[in-house]
């Protein structure tokens, strides 16, 4: 008993979780887009909202900078309006000094709906993206 409490081995020391332990690392892509955070406040009294912008993003999460310094909550939901993307659920994994912080999504995003966001990217790497209006 005393060797769990010093580090030895411990049941749970095996466990891990699909998403984050053995799932694929998508490359994550440089990009420049509006997004927006929802989430709940006061436990589930009222929504809030608040701007950011997406700076970079794969398949599976994303970094996000925002204005100014606040404490964002473990989940919320991500928009990215201009690409027409709305309410991807979300976690918080780390936050940075900078504002910044990495989030990774409940669910993998479509090739289709990250070829809409780097067609919407004001970054310079995607600035001749076009869009196939038949895939809408």
């Amino acid at each position: 008993m005393m060797r769990a409490a010093n580090g030895g081995s411990h049941f749970l020391k095996k466990e891990e979780s699909f998403m984050y332990d053995r799932e694929n690392r998508y490359r994550m892509e440089d990009t420049m887009n509006a997004g927006r955070l929802e989430y709940t406040e006061n436990g589930m009294t009222h929504m809030a909202a608040r701007r950011c912008d997406v700076l970079r993003i794969s398949l599976s999460g994303a970094v996000i900078g925002v204005l100014t310094q606040v404490n964002l909550p473990k989940q919320f939901y991500l928009d990215i309006p201009d690409a027409r993307i709305n309410k991807v659920g979300a976690v918080l994994m780390k936050s940075f000094a900078n504002n910044t912080a990495e989030i990774r999504f409940l669910r993998l995003l479509t090739q289709k709906e990250l070829d809409r966001i780097f067609v919407f990217s004001t970054h310079p790497a995607h600035k001749d993206r076009v869009l196939d209006v038949r895939s809408w």
